[in-house]
């Protein structure tokens, strides 16, 4: 089974990047899945019931989160009722939403996907390594990929190692910037700290660049606005043994769409 794993959209652009971009790698990879992290996807901030059906009709199967899964108040609408958006799994219990799901498609054999979140430099939620412990014991497919949402290298390689050999791969979303760590750990658990993120190029992070740096210079409170110009989607491209569900290759994937402005 092939699977496209699409980092952090961001805004507009991001989600234009999405339809220009998406159809040509499902059919240069041969690719079965489509999964994509989305919690940026609503002005850089959030997402929106209208913007996850659109991703959806792109392509797009599954919807994956982060922190910023709660900043745009629409989410509320859907988040308990849309089988193929999850928030991160360690979140409280009582929290709306899920933070995994079984996802089935055509004749192709189950998969699950769990959203974890990363604690350093983020929310104090629960542990991620032991919520998601809990949650590997009941789960019986073969094929089992991981969105770790984390601020830190180093909690997101612990993640990886701790996961090898239970799960067929671990991405890491949330810094936007594409490592080139890619690599099968040594019990078949594919593995990449970050996938990177899908949105304007010439940015910082997705937002507009002269407002961040101005940020840095000033420390004073700007607006941060998303971007604007050429786009580019990062991601990896995931092979897996149906049977075993163990990584047979991961590749990391960059393209780019020149976008022309009057």
């Amino acid at each position: 089974m092939n699977i496209l794993f699409i980092g952090d959209i961001v805004g507009k652009p991001g989600r234009q990047a999405i339809f220009l971009l998406i159809s040509s790698l499902i059919k240069d990879y041969n690719i079965d899945v489509v999964i994509a992290n989305g919690e940026n996807s609503a002005g850089g901030f959030g997402i929106t019931p209208k913007i996850a059906s659109n991703l959806f009709s792109y392509g797009v199967d599954i919807i994956t989160t982060g922190n910023h899964i709660w900043k745009n108040k629409e989410i509320f609408k859907i988040i308990d009722t849309d089988a193929n958006i999850i928030r991160p799994l360690n979140y409280p219990e009582t929290v709306p939403g899920r933070g995994y799901l079984i996802f089935s498609k055509s004749n192709l054999p189950q998969i699950s996907v769990i959203n974890l979140m990363g604690r350093i430099n983020l929310a104090y939620i629960d542990c991620p390594f032991q919520s998601v412990d809990k949650l590997l014991c009941k789960l019986e497919t073969k094929i089992i990929i991981v969105d770790f949402h984390s601020e830190t290298t180093a909690e997101k390689v612990a993640m990886g190692w701790y996961l090898d050999g239970r799960v067929s791969a671990v991405v890491g979303t949330h810094t936007h910037i594409q490592t080139a760590d890619e690599r099968i750990l040594s019990k078949g658990t594919g593995y990449i700290t970050d996938t990177g993120m899908t949105g304007v190029r010439d940015s910082v992070i997705g937002m507009d660049k002269d407002k961040i740096i101005k940020h840095f210079l000033t420390r004073m409170p700007i607006k941060f606005e998303v971007a604007k110009g050429d786009l580019q989607l990062d991601g990896v491209v995931l092979s897996i043994d149906s049977e075993t569900g163990k990584t047979l290759k991961i590749e990391r994937v960059k393209k780019f769409q020149q976008v022309f402005q009057k």
